[in-house]
C-alpha cells in the first residue's frame, strides 16, 4: 500500500509547499496525494503530480481531510501554516491537527518538520531507513 500524504497550504505558504514538492518530487510521485483545492492545483501546474484535490480549505477541505485521516486512509500530513495571518476557519484547522494526535498521524505544520518527515520517507522508499 502506498503511503498517503494530504499536502495543505494556507495562502502565505503556497510557494513554500511548491517549492517543498520540488525537493522531494521523486519521493512524493511514489505516494498517493491528497490535498485541498487550491495547493492541489499549483502542485498539479508546477510538478505535474497526481494529486486528490479536495474542497478548498475554508469551504470544507481541511474537515474532507480529516475524515480520511480518522479513517485510517491518511498516514502523513505536510500543513505549512501561517500563524502570523488569523484563519475564518481556525476551528476546522484546530480539528484537523488535533485528529492526527488522536489518530497517531505524523503532521508538520513548518518547513524544518516537513523536511524530516519527506526526508525519512525518502530513505524508507529506498530501503535504507
Amino acid at each position: 500500500m502506498k503511503t498517503r500524504i494530504a499536502l495543505i497550504a494556507h495562502d502565505r505558504k503556497k510557494d513554500d509547499i511548491v517549492a517543498l514538492a520540488g525537493d522531494f518530487v521523486d519521493t512524493l510521485r511514489q505516494c498517493d496525494l491528497v490535498a485541498t483545492g487550491t495547493t492541489g492545483q499549483l502542485l498539479i501546474d508546477a510538478w505535474k503530480l497526481t494529486v486528490e484535490r479536495k474542497l478548498s480549505g475554508p469551504h470544507g477541505g481541511d474537515l474532507q481531510i480529516g475524515a480520511e485521516l480518522a479513517e485510517g486512509r491518511v498516514q502523513m500530513v505536510v500543513f505549512l501554516r501561517d500563524p502570523m495571518t488569523p484563519q475564518p476557519h481556525e476551528p476546522d484547522i484546530n480539528a484537523l491537527v488535533r485528529a492526527c494526535d488522536v489518530h497517531n498521524v505524523a503532521c508538520a505544520t513548518n518547513l524544518s518538520t516537513a523536511r524530516m518527515l519527506l526526508d525519512r520517507l525518502e530513505l524508507d522508499l529506498k530501503g535504507v531507513g
